[in-house]
């Protein structure tokens, strides 16, 4: 057995153990709150409301689109929002950052603390669906529900139906260079960067994550965020690759995660839009049996941003989830 240090050889073994034991907490806690200070991060509303965490997409994301457009107008309703840019994404640089999922699960559990808090709410969009069902599944306790947004959850079916369908279109429109493109893709590792990197380019070409038909509404919360926030939308290019280095988990699927969730006294939800190119209708389909149909909020003439593209029928869903 390891001695414990120095300054507690003075003491009876059992006495050292529990000085030990609370030495280590003390630096746990003193190295989350660290990490915490370095992230940037903003709170909107009043402390002591239900709170609810953004965790935004990516690798190479941050919460510009969501604090711009969506956080104040979630604590206008009585929330107590809370958005944050991961290690080494957006705002929060950091040279030294791994991307991996245990890393972005560090930095919650230091946000958790840095304001005070036990147990919370998320939102988890797109990517950061992903992050936040596996720091539910890790730390059940502090979690009273995931509302899922556009969240990934089956990735490797996600990116057959984006290039499936992108195969149909382009046959359809006879593009050669798409059809060039897409053989090349399906001929590369299923878990390489390049592999997800160029499959979301043909889904952008295809415009699977545009709102099928902008509302005026929709985009006056478009101009809004480009008249305030669209200067902070900062990408560190490098994420993708640090992701793929250091992560092993790069193409997993979560739905058996989601659905014990409930054995863990976790409460889910999501809220997808049903125009969103990243997911087939057997997937939403497959997603709404695990949340339950009370639960699932699917929105019309949506894409991947439903706090943009339909951002009151959003704003409402999450009051309904919340009051649940």
């Amino acid at each position: 057995m390891t001695s414990p240090p120095i300054l507690f050889q003075h003491l009876s073994p059992i006495k050292s153990k529990i000085a030990l034991l609370l030495f280590i907490t003390v630096l746990s806690l003193k190295t989350q709150s660290s990490i915490a200070q370095q992230i940037y991060s903003k709170a909107y509303g009043q402390k002591g409301n239900p709170a609810l965490i953004y965790v935004h997409g990516g690798p190479r994301g941050n919460s510009t689109l969501f604090e711009g457009t969506t956080a104040a107008a979630l604590a206008k309703k009585g929330y107590y929002v809370i958005v944050y840019d991961r290690r080494g994404e957006g705002r929060s640089a950091d040279p030294g950052a791994k991307m991996t999922f245990e890393e972005a699960a560090i930095d919650l559990n230091g946000l958790l603390q840095q304001y005070g808090l036990t147990k919370v709410n998320i939102l988890g969009h797109s990517f950061g669906g992903l992050v936040s069902t596996l720091f539910a599944n890790t730390y059940p306790e502090k979690v009273e529900r995931l509302i899922l947004v556009g969240a990934l959850f089956s990735q490797q079916e996600s990116y057959d139906h984006i290039l499936n369908t992108s195969l149909k279109l382009a046959v359809q429109k006879k593009d050669t260079a798409m059809l060039k493109k897409i053989s090349n893709i399906k001929s590369f590792d299923k878990k390489s960067e390049q592999y997800r990197k160029q499959t979301y380019e043909v889904a952008s070409y295809h415009g699977f994550f545009k709102m099928p038909r902008p509302t005026e509404a929709s985009k006056r919360v478009n101009e809004q965020y480009e008249n305030s926030f669209s200067k902070s939308n900062i990408r560190n290019d490098k994420a993708p690759t640090l992701f793929y280095e250091n992560e092993s988990r790069v193409n997993i699927d979560t739905k058996s995660i989601l659905k014990n969730l409930s054995h863990k006294k976790i409460k889910l939800s999501a809220i997808y839009g049903l125009q969103d190119g990243v997911f087939s209708s057997k997937q939403l389909s497959d997603l709404k049996k695990i949340t339950g149909a009370s639960t699932f909020y699917g929105i019309e003439n949506c894409s991947h941003y439903p706090f943009v593209d339909q951002q009151e029928k959003f704003v409402n869903s999450v009051i309904d989830i919340m009051n649940k």
